[in-house]
């Protein structure tokens, strides 16, 4: 699973980065990745000089990460300073705090009892909380239709539900829904960085497979999914790979 994630996983651009740092309003020394799987957002913020800490619980995900961004701590000759953690958000230690703690499509993972209580522990007070995911789609709405049909004999929705059941419609979505009630954090801003690609119809089944909706299917259910999916889509698609953003600041 861990080299399907890299491989067809789509890294993140440097819009992202600059939206953090404009909204920090200043330098950003250190950083905390939570959940940070084999490193796609670890190398946007390292590579701009941010010493970062990530974190990932899954040791095959760890590994991946390790042979992208060599840990900083192991000696590595690396200008990009990268210390690694294999950790669960709820075991992580909290006696260091971060100018920016940030997740990439990992929040959802979390614990949601005491989740942002933990969360201001961690993020120094004026610090920037961020929180960031790609839902992946076709672009092409009669290709997303294309992509329905071949799933729906084993799959009735392929995505993720809003963990605070906030529906699709309004305004502010989860986290942002849940930033704006606790004590902890203000300046709550939502964001979308549009942003498509191109791909094989090879890849965009590729990045399915690590899809939850799809690893959750029995194997042999996952094998015929895939295999209609193939059958039916053009040999290149267009992919719908916006950025949905969410910041928040800690407050002093």
């Amino acid at each position: 699973m861990a080299e399907a994630y890299e491989q067809y996983r789509p890294g993140y651009p440097v819009e992202l980065l600059e939206l953090v740092m404009a909204y920090a309003g200043g330098s950003i020394g250190t950083a905390l990745e939570i959940g940070a799987g084999t490193g796609k957002a670890t190398r946007l913020f390292a590579q701009a000089g941010i010493a970062v800490t990530a974190t990932e619980p899954d040791p095959a995900m760890l590994a991946e990460l390790r042979k992208q961004l060599p840990d900083d701590d192991a000696g590595s000759a690396s200008t990009v300073a990268v210390s690694t953690v294999q950790a669960a958000f709820e075991d992580l230690p909290l006696d260091s705090s971060y100018d920016l703690v940030y997740s990439a499509a990992a929040l959802h993972w979390t614990d949601p009892d005491g989740r942002w209580d933990r969360m201001a522990a961690l993020v120094r007070p004026g610090g920037v909380f961020a929180s960031f995911g790609v839902p992946i789609q076709l672009a092409d709405p009669e290709l997303q239709e294309v992509a329905r049909v071949a799933r729906a004999p084993y799959l009735d929705d392929d995505g993720v539900p809003s963990p605070d059941g906030t529906p699709a419609d309004r305004p502010m979505q989860w986290p942002g829904t849940e930033l704006e009630q606790t004590e902890w954090f203000t300046d709550v801003r939502q964001a979308l960085i549009p942003r498509h690609l191109m791909m094989s119809a090879r890849d965009f089944v590729g990045h399915l497979s690590t899809v939850s909706a799809y690893v959750m299917l029995a194997p042999a259910d996952r094998e015929q999914v895939f295999r209609r999916a193939l059958e039916a889509l053009p040999e290149t698609v267009e992919i719908d790979a916006q950025i949905d953003v969410h910041l928040a600041r800690r407050r002093d």
